[in-house]
Formats: C-alpha cells, sequence, structure tokens
C-alpha cells in the first residue's frame, strides 16, 4: 500500500480554497468603515443596495463598490452582506444599547435640557443616544465652551421641574473646568443643576482608539492645540478648520454604538439622562 501525496482526485472541488481562512461576513450597516481591498479607497458606509454598497471617504468623495469579499476592516478581510432584518421574536435596541420603542413619536420637549460644550460634542451625544433623548423629550444644547457655564446657568434659572445637566471635557481635578463646576455646584441653582464629564482632553478621546486602528490616542503637548496635533500626529490634513471638521466626521463614521466609547463617558451621559428626566 502506498501514500498518495496527491490525493486521489485531482479534479475534486474545492482544491482552490484548500487551507484556506474563511472570510468573516460582516453586515454593511450605515457608517461602518472599510476599505476596498482592490482599489484601497476608504469610507463609511452611506447606502447598501440588494448587490452594491456605497462609500464616503474622509474628503466627503463617493464611491459605489458590489458587495462581496473584496473589502478589509482593521486590515482583516471580510465580506460584506445586506445587513438582516431583525428577527420578530427580538425586540430591536438603539445605539445606546437600550431597548428601542417601535413607532413611539418623538415626545415634546422637556423644559430641562442637556448642555455640552461643543458641536462634536452634540453630535456624538445624537448618534448614540439620540432615539432615546426624543423618547424622553430631552433637548441637547452646545455651549461653545464652558467658560460663561455660571451665566448661562443663572439665564435659565432651573428649579426642581426644570434642571440642567451638563457634560464636560477633561473634568479633573486642578482643572479649569472642575473650578467652574464647583462654582456652578456651590452657586443658587446647584440643586438643580448636574455638571459631570470625562477624563479626556476633548471629546474625540472618548471614542475607542482601535476604532481607528490605533492602540492608543496620540500624546500632545500642551503647546499644541490638540485637535490639530492629532490630525499632524496622524497625518490627516489639519491647515484650517474645514480639514478639522473632516476629521471628526471619519472619527464620528467608525462610532455605530454605546460598544465604540469608552466606559468614563458612557456612565456620564447616562446619568445626566436620568437627572434631567427624574419625576
Amino acid at each position: 500500500m502506498t501514500y498518495d501525496r496527491y490525493g486521489s482526485d485531482v479534479l475534486a472541488s474545492g482544491w482552490k480554497t484548500a487551507g484556506q481562512k474563511p472570510v468573516p461576513e460582516v453586515e454593511a450597516v450605515r457608517d461602518l468603515v472599510v476599505e476596498d481591498a482592490a482599489s484601497g479607497f476608504c469610507g463609511a458606509v452611506t447606502r447598501i443596495e440588494r448587490s452594491t454598497v456605497e462609500l464616503e471617504d474622509y474628503f466627503g468623495k463617493k464611491r459605489v463598490f458590489p458587495l462581496g469579499g473584496s473589502f478589509l476592516i482593521d486590515g482583516e478581510p471580510v465580506s460584506l452582506i445586506v445587513p438582516r432584518a431583525t428577527d420578530a421574536g427580538r425586540r430591536a435596541r438603539t445605539a445606546s444599547g437600550s431597548f428601542s420603542v417601535a413607532g413611539a413619536p418623538a415626545r415634546v420637549a422637556r423644559a430641562s435640557r442637556i448642555f455640552v460644550e461643543g458641536r462634536h460634542d452634540a453630535e456624538l451625544v445624537e448618534k448614540v443616544w439620540g432615539d432615546d433623548l426624543r423618547v424622553e423629550g430631552v433637548v441637547v444644547e452646545y455651549l461653545e465652551g464652558v467658560d460663561h457655564l455660571d451665566e448661562i446657568v443663572g439665564e435659565f434659572a432651573p428649579d426642581a421641574g426644570r434642571r440642567i445637566g451638563v457634560l464636560v471635557d477633561h473634568l479633573v481635578p486642578g482643572s479649569k473646568e472642575s473650578r467652574i463646576a464647583e462654582q456652578v455646584a456651590c452657586g443658587p441653582y446647584g440643586k438643580s443643576v448636574l455638571v459631570v464629564g470625562h477624563p479626556y482632553v476633548d471629546v474625540w478621546q472618548s471614542v475607542k482608539p482601535e476604532r481607528l486602528g490605533l492602540e492608543a490616542w496620540p500624546v500632545i503637548p500642551r503647546s499644541v492645540e490638540w485637535k490639530h496635533g492629532i490630525c499632524d500626529a496622524l497625518g490627516w490634513p489639519h491647515a484650517d478648520q474645514a480639514d478639522v471638521a473632516r476629521a471628526w466626521k471619519r472619527i464620528l463614521g467608525t462610532v455605530r454604538s454605546f460598544a465604540d466609547l469608552e466606559p468614563e463617558l458612557l456612565g456620564r451621559v447616562e446619568q445626566l439622562i436620568d437627572f434631567v428626566t427624574e419625576q
């Protein structure tokens, strides 16, 4: 009896893929960032059809590609497929992880408000918690910085039925933000205002770095404007505010749910929602 190292049937099917690692299937959900392996075009999913997917890159350019197995996520090959319909017996969840309330209309806005420092903070909160906030009737506004928070609170004049929740960047002991928060807490409206924050220099850092293919966010010297420094360290254009806005769009495009954010931000936002919706 002899050993046939070539196999018994040279015409058998599957010989081309023998030993190859199977390519995982990934649903082409909106805002998923992928790279077309053939062309190198990288972008976020903006539209999905039966056999094609549209991607939009960092500069706003859009291209359409056939669905299939020629895409990469974090350098690993994947096969994009049309998103599966939600199982009828399973309750859908929002991006924040809450159970979705099917068909619920947006609630009339409450008198209470959540304030965040800037536009990027507001866009991130909307993307992850937007469905929840509409059901609860909570409006998010941005402050354009926290320096005048005490004045804004005074103008709003909150009370037990009209509360203010504030999300602040870089709320760490000894920082300017912590001193402002303490001033508001000790003021005449302190009982109706909750100021919470995360430890990051900017809300960009609350996005998990691995979503951008990084092990950690770059460390930027204090002498360098942080967002420009981040763009420079990552090799992204940063000559003007339009470049910075495109950089944020690229970062925001990697966020699909609460799982893409650091827990230091998640807990604080949930805390604010609970505070302003208390009866």
